[in-house]
């Protein structure tokens, strides 16, 4: 019965069932089921014998019988990488997560047995590999550590969260594991007071370990234990501390009895259903279903809140057609409890349910449903406050009623929505904020609209945070009389609290130690003594949390050692890239230096890189890098050296690689493959079909350097890869196989049908599940007449961009099925797209989802840059990696960074995002930085470094010693001294020249100050002013720019251009007033640039192409007018005139006389005036033609008229003409009705009867004959009267009348 709690066994078939209906509609969430490993992985021992360790690169990746040395990481196979994550992985996770499903109870109904796919997974990789990748990444890490057969004090090395929350019905464990030399002791305090072990019979600890095992299967109840627990490892070096571990016990609560009453609401009301569910330990998982277990449809209208409410903004009829129940799931009992069902009643005035009302696009008018403005149903009021921690997830909710459904639109005040963090969730009514920084905070608002209007909600945003480590505390190994520090440097809101503790005690209670100094989150170390050897915790915390660290300071005189085997043998292909590492430990810490083939020089820069672990990188093998490479690791106490032998193999390539063939079924087919390869590799060529290994049968034969199919039949068509692979690389080339099969040639008939774009793909299905790939089968549609070519598969993601499709893959039209390759931790949804010569089908429907597992990333971001955007900052940012390159969950970015050139340590953070803001940096100073992928299943590969600079600041200081040189009227030339580098505090983007023109050597000359610029690139000292005004007085100054701005600027300089030419002459215009005179007028030029000393004015006389003797006229600088007598009156003239100052003459200006009469009427010309169109020759055509054509249409029109035959005469004007009046013998007759139909065009009257030919009689009608006429254009002109009556104008005399139409008639 809802809210009550069924009995075990039932409640399990009832979570089976719902579990798999909430998994196909994805609302429950994963039901927890872990997925086995693939069965096929196979031992390096099956077949294949590993060589012996020393030929081992200790940074090499394990496939079975393979080695692919650390360079070609990146390179390797993901199989090859997959596998050695999977060796690597499977004793802490995989291990844990067997474990918990063997001893889960009680079983759950339907689990699978994991009986040979789970032995096969577990089978361990020989022991070699391991030991060489936890040495090659102990080598990568940089960290020190000390060996363990060296005295040093405890290391915690696994402890539980700090918030254990533990299932009810299993033992407690609380873990705390610790290592150290020699072997620490573990006790345990419980809320701060020693817990004694000894006399609780159901409590016990872990052989060599601390882990607490708490067993009651003989009775007792897990809430007794609950309480804060602290484990302590202790030799007689120390005492490390794990953290404070609250351990509470998991509660899953019975919902409250209660009956509910039908819900009564009007139809368009808002309601709230209320889940409260009860409170549980951790908070359940809230979700709607009907009592009949489907779920609740959800839409921006209907939806649930995050508090578990479900909100209505709106009612409809519609919502009567289910009930609705409140269910919770609690994570560790599996369990739902059920509440019991609301039902409702809505009132509407519409009893009517159409369906067909739902998509009317006006469903709430169509059902009488009254509209209304919105408002909120959650948050309440106008504005609210909301508090989130740094680093957590912010939650802003927003659920509007109204009639319409409200849209809900999100905005932040003074700024834009983090784009790369925000996301809108429950059909925008909530707005997601990922990984919280102290940037985000701010008000946000929430509006709700629709077409009746729209509301706000104003939330502020306050970010705190709980302490964050800036610089974590790291083990201190010194030798006797070094000096040290430990740093613990921590940041939040509140500031937190710093507390030093040593060996688990207050620093302040411990002995006091000369060699020891405490400077606030510092403690300095100075002359250390084997006596000061302790751990020592630093502890920082505020109102939000804390946070705990370990690390000890070990004072050890010992010299180098070597942590590798000797004498390693390194093979690797020409061309790679590969690291030779060099393991090594030394107190005090021993400097590392590398020598090939005995010589003495240290290899170090240009194609070798030697990191600070002591790796030795070489960026590219070439031939000539073959040798023995000598590590030597050198302190005070001694010296260690080892060596590696470094061979350089050919790489494995195939060079004549298998065609494309289209075979008929019978025939026989040879595919090629022709491999070269190093001579000393052992070489192994295989075939794949479709991607899979291909089953050589006694109809096929395999030779070194091809593969030959005889009797080819139709199952022997697809792909074909060969595999060309030696113990270091492979090389592989694909080729498709089409077979035909024998058919009668079609028929003309066929032939002829219309060709179609095919059908879509059905049925799809996945079958062969395994880790990286799937087998996707589908039923082809029809081709309609047109041959499929090709099929597309592409896949939808629901986690980085869900309903987004991409292609995947591409295959023949002659397959439906393929083995699709994937990728890790993608919850891949397929479907098929086929293609014939016409086009492409519709998409196939999706498949059902696949999720494969997860893996640590093989790839770093992208595009990483560091730019300051302040002085003393440097932002990190890089293009985050999409879902098929995530390869696990929760992705994030490792960030380091330090000094250039520096022995700084890395500084590090982790970050969700696509950026990071370094703070308190000097200005402009070079920074490496690195930012590595990680996820839940491990880091990615070794990021490569790149160079960014912190922010600039202004610079301080500006160019000396300017000069100034005049080069002429319009320009000068600058020189100038170099700025100190320092001084520039960034870079040095150009030299500017600030100048403005400070006033005219000409009296009364207003003249524009504005601030005019030149800039030279940084690298030069001299540079040219140009485009200056002459004859003014300038002043500059010189400043120094960086990306920053400008800095300060030099000392003004003061210079004076000479005179130049003056600028044309202003608004010449040229006017004609009869045909013997021209008058020409003009003002002065608007830059004189000098004192003007007179106008020249040319002019030539031109008749068409012909010219005449060019005239010259000067005059005075004051005269702006200047009459011409023409000499002519059909010549036209072309002036020039220009002005002049002592330097010579100006830029001219050039005007044309008007045209004579005869072209067009007399008026002013200017520069690009347009001719009237009136005046044009072609406007003057069209118009008569069009006025000739109007003329003739009245004319045949007149004469249709005319020649339609006499009228009889009639006794009695009333007595209309019917069809019924018999024909005279005189030849006249009357109109039948066919003869009365309407011409084209004519128009019926009001009531639908056609006008009588009265009323379209001639233009005699409507006026005297005689007084009619035809304008020149084609118009007629008539003095229009009141038309005439009937009688007069219907005999023959009066349609004979005179009329200019009657006239032409009778001329003609």
């Amino acid at each position: 019965m809802p809210g009550t709690s069924r009995p075990p066994g039932d409640a399990h078939g009832l979570v089976s069932a719902l579990m798999r209906r909430l998994a196909a509609r994805g609302v429950a969430g994963d039901a927890g089921e872990v997925a086995a490993p693939a069965a096929d992985s196979t031992d390096c021992a099956q077949g294949q014998t590993p060589s012996p360790p020393r030929l081992i690169d200790l940074c090499a990746v394990w496939d079975p019988g393979v080695f692919l040395p650390a360079a070609g990481w990146k390179r390797a196979s993901g199989f090859a990488r997959r596998r050695l994550n999977e060796a690597e992985t499977l004793n802490s996770v995989q291990e844990a997560q067997l474990e918990q499903l063997e001893t889960a109870r009680p079983r759950r109904p339907g689990s699978r047995e994991r009986g040979p796919e789970l032995r096969m997974a577990r089978q361990q990789p020989p022991p070699w590999v391991h030991t060489a990748f936890l040495l090659c990444l102990l080598s990568l890490s940089g960290a020190i550590e000390i060996p363990m057969d060296l005295s040093q004090p405890p290391t915690i090395t696994k402890q539980s969260v700090k918030d254990h929350i533990v299932d009810p019905r299993d033992n407690i464990l609380i873990e705390c594991e610790a290592k150290g030399n020699p072997a620490p002791s573990f006790h345990w305090t419980r809320n701060s007071r020693f817990f004694n072990i000894a006399k609780d019979p159901r409590v016990s600890m872990r052989r060599r370990s601390g882990t607490l095992v708490i067993d009651f299967r003989s009775g007792g109840r897990p809430e007794e234990y609950e309480g804060e627990y602290q484990c302590f490892a202790r030799n007689k070096f120390g005492t490390a501390l794990s953290n404070r571990i609250r351990l509470q016990v998991s509660k899953s609560p019975l919902w409250p009895k209660e009956n509910l009453d039908p819900v009564v609401v009007q139809e368009g009301a808002p309601l709230t259903l209320q889940c409260n569910p009860p409170p549980g330990l951790p908070s359940p998982v809230i979700f709607w279903m009907s009592s009949s277990m489907e779920p609740i449809t959800q839409d921006k209208r209907v939806s649930q809140g995050h508090n578990g409410d479900l909100y209505f903004s709106n009612v409809m009829l519609q919502d009567m057609q289910t009930d609705y129940s409140c269910n919770a799931r609690f994570h560790f009992t599996h369990t739902i409890q059920q509440k019991n069902a609301f039902t409702l009643k809505v009132l509407t005035n519409n009893p009517y349910n159409d369906s067909s009302l739902r998509n009317h696009p006006d469903m709430y008018s169509a059902r009488g449903v009254a509209e209304r403005t919105p408002s909120f149903m959650y948050p309440q009021g106008t504005a609210s406050s909301q508090m989130v921690l740094r680093g957590m997830d912010l939650v802003l909710e927003c659920i509007a009623s109204g009639v319409p459904t409200p849209d809900i639109a999100w905005y932040k005040k003074g700024g834009d929505l983090p784009s790369d963090k925000a996301k809108f969730e429950n059909f925008n009514k909530a707005l997601r904020i990922t990984n919280v920084s102290e940037e985000d905070s701010g008000e946000y608002f929430c509006l709700a609209s629709n077409k009746m209007g729209s509301i706000r909600h104003t939330i502020s945003v306050r970010v705190k945070a709980a302490p964050y480590w800036l610089d974590e505390p790291k083990n201190l190994i010194l030798a006797p009389g070094e000096d040290g520090r430990l740093v613990c440097r921590a940041n939040g809101n509140p500031k937190p609290t710093v507390q030093w503790m040593v060996n688990g005690e207050p620093l302040q209670s411990a002995p006091p130690n000369p060699n020891r100094e405490v400077a606030g989150d510092t403690i300095i170390f100075r002359d250390t003594q084997i006596s000061s050897r302790a751990v020592y915790q630093c502890n920082t915390s505020n109102e939000h949390g804390y946070l705990l660290a370990n690390a000890f300071v070990s004072v050890l005189d010992v010299p180098p050692r070597m942590l590798s085997p000797r004498n390693q043998l390194i093979r690797v292909i020409l061309y790679n890239r590969t690291r030779l590492d060099c393991p090594f430990f030394g107190s005090p810490i021993p400097t590392l230096r590398w020598f090939k083939n005995g010589q003495g020089s240290n290899l170090d820069g240009g194609n070798y890189h030697v990191y600070e672990n002591g790796s030795l990188e070489i960026k590219m093998i070439r031939k000539e890098d073959q040798g023995i490479y000598t590590c030597v690791a050198t302190n005070i106490l001694g010296k260690a050296e080892n060596q590696v032998r470094l061979e350089v193999k050919d790489p494995t390539r195939i060079y004549r690689m298998p065609e494309d063939q289209v075979a008929k079924r019978g025939t026989t087919v040879q595919l090629e493959c022709r491999v070269k390869h190093d001579p000393s590799l052992k070489l192994t060529v295989s075939w794949l079909k479709d991607d899979e290994p291909l089953y050589i049968g006694n109809r096929m034969k395999k030779e070194d350097d091809s593969l030959t199919i005889f009797g080819v039949a139709e199952r022997d068509q697809g792909s074909y890869t060969c595999v060309a692979s030696t113990e270091l690389d492979q090389d592989l080339a694909k080729a498709h196989l089409t077979v035909l099969a024998d058919q009668a040639t079609p028929t003309n008939r066929l032939a002829a049908l219309p060709k179609g774009r095919p059908d879509r793909p059905r049925d799809l299905e996945l079958t062969d599940l395994a880790e990286r790939s799937v087998r996707l089968t589908w039923i082809p549609g029809d081709d309609n007449n047109s041959p499929i070519t090709d099929y597309v598969v592409q896949f939808e993601e629901d986690q980085f961009q869900p309903g987004v499709w991409h292609d995947h893959s591409k295959f023949p039209g002659s397959v439906n099925s393929a083995v699709l390759q994937l990728s890790p931790y993608v919850n891949y949804q397929f479907r098929v797209i086929a293609i014939n010569e016409v086009g492409s089908s519709h998409p196939s429907l999706p498949s059902e989802r696949y999720r494969t597992s997860g893996a640590p990333p093989e790839s770093n971001p992208t595009d990483v840059k560091g730019e300051g955007t302040r002085k003393n900052n440097m932002e990190i940012t890089w293009t985050p990696m999409n879902a098929t390159s995530a390869f696990g969950p929760n992705l994030r970015y490792i960030v380091k960074w330090r000094r250039r050139e520096t022995r700084e340590t890395w500084n590090n953070v982790t970050v969700w995002g696509s950026r990071y803001v370094v703070g308190q940096t000097p200005v402009y100073v070079p920074y490496e930085i690195r930012v590595q992928a990680e996820n839940d299943f491990g880091k990615g590969p070794e990021p490569d470094t790149v160079i960014g600079y912190s922010g600039e600041d202004y610079p301080r200081a500006a160019p000396t010693d300017v000069k100034i040189r005049v080069l002429n009227s319009t320009a000068i030339s600058l020189q100038w001294n170099r700025v100190y580098p320092d001084t520039v505090q960034g870079q040095l983007r150009e030299y500017r020249a600030y100048f403005w023109r400070e006033s005219s050597l000409l009296k009364n000359l207003w003249v524009s100050q504005k601030r005019q610029q030149a800039s030279f690139p940084g690298d030069r000292l001299r540079g040219v002013v140009s485009r200056l005004f002459p004859y003014s007085n300038y002043k500059l100054e010189m400043v120094v720019v960086n990306g920053r701005g400008d800095g300060p600027r030099s000392e003004t300089k003061e210079f004076t251009t000479p005179e130049g030419v003056p600028s044309a002459p202003r608004r010449f215009r040229v006017r004609q007033p009869n045909l013997e005179t021209i008058n020409l007028e003009w003002d002065h030029p608007e830059h004189p640039n000098g004192i003007l000393t007179g106008y020249i004015l040319k002019y030539v006389p031109f008749n068409g192409t012909k010219l005449g003797k060019q005239i010259v006229e000067n005059f005075s600088p004051n005269q702006t007018k200047f009459t011409m007598q023409r000499a002519d009156p059909v010549s036209r003239y072309r002036f020039t005139l220009s002005a002049r100052t002592q330097v010579g003459s100006g830029e001219a200006v050039t005007e044309e006389s008007p045209a004579p009469p005869n072209e067009a009427t007399p008026t002013a010309a200017y520069t690009n005036n347009q001719a009237d169109i009136a005046t044009q020759g072609w406007f003057i055509g069209l118009m008569c033609a069009i006025a000739l054509l109007v003329l003739i249409l009245l004319i045949v029109c007149f004469i249709k008229r005319s020649r339609g035959g006499k009228y009889p005469v009639r006794e009695k004007k009333d007595v209309p003409l019917g069809p019924e009046d018999p024909k005279e013998e005189d030849g006249s007759f009357d109109y039948s009705d066919e003869d009365n139909k309407p011409l084209q065009g004519s128009q019926t009257s009001l009531d639908g009867t056609i006008k009588q030919q009265e009323s379209d009689d001639s233009l005699v009608d409507y006026g005297e004959g005689g007084e009619g006429q035809f304008n020149e254009d084609g118009s007629f002109i008539g003095q229009y009267t009141v038309k005439k009556d009937k009688e007069e104008t219907e005999g023959n005399e009066s349609s004979e009348a005179t009329s200019p139409v009657n006239a032409i008639y009778s001329l003609a």
